[in-house]
């Protein structure tokens, strides 16, 4: 016997040990990402130790395997993760939900200063998009939230 054959007589042997060695890093790592990938991966690998306990050659075994991950990823994980999105609340918060927001320019804004006070009761600094001055008792609506600076554009009603 040859050097290879050894080889892989021992991976024939002791396969189902890196399947179920892949198993555990995969949901590790899962466990770190929660995205569902290497949840669909060890879900494969376990497919792989199936396929090595029903006395599969480890060429079949890794072939079966990969083919069953990528259809878990395919067809398993994005109904999951509409699942698992379903109940979120589409309401903008923080930032985001004074995208948009009206107010009135307590002072002259320009694009170095300015202040603005937003329909939520917020007093923000202001800067404008614009090269035009925006002066003091102008409606504005945000453009963009840069920091602590409100960044707005002149409402024309």
């Amino acid at each position: 016997m040859n050097d290879f054959s050894v080889f892989i007589d021992i991976v024939e042997n002791w396969a189902w040990i890196g399947w179920l060695v892949l198993i555990a890093l995969f949901l590790v790592i899962e466990m770190l990402t929660l995205d569902f990938t290497f949840l669909m991966l060890s879900f494969g690998s376990a497919i792989g130790l199936v396929g090595d306990l029903i006395g599969l050659p480890a060429w079949a075994q890794i072939i079966i395997a990969a083919v069953a991950a990528a259809a878990f990823i395919l067809l398993l994980r994005p109904p999951l993760l509409r699942r698992l999105h379903r109940g979120e609340d589409p309401t903008k918060s923080n930032v985001e939900a004074l995208v948009g927001l009206r107010g009135i320019a307590l002072q002259d804004i320009t694009q170095i200063s300015g202040q603005a006070k937003l329909s939520n009761g917020d007093t923000w600094t202001a800067r404008t998009a614009t090269s035009m001055p925006i002066p003091q008792g102008s409606p504005v609506a945000v453009l963009a939230i840069n920091g602590a600076t409100a960044t707005v554009r002149p409402v024309n009603e």
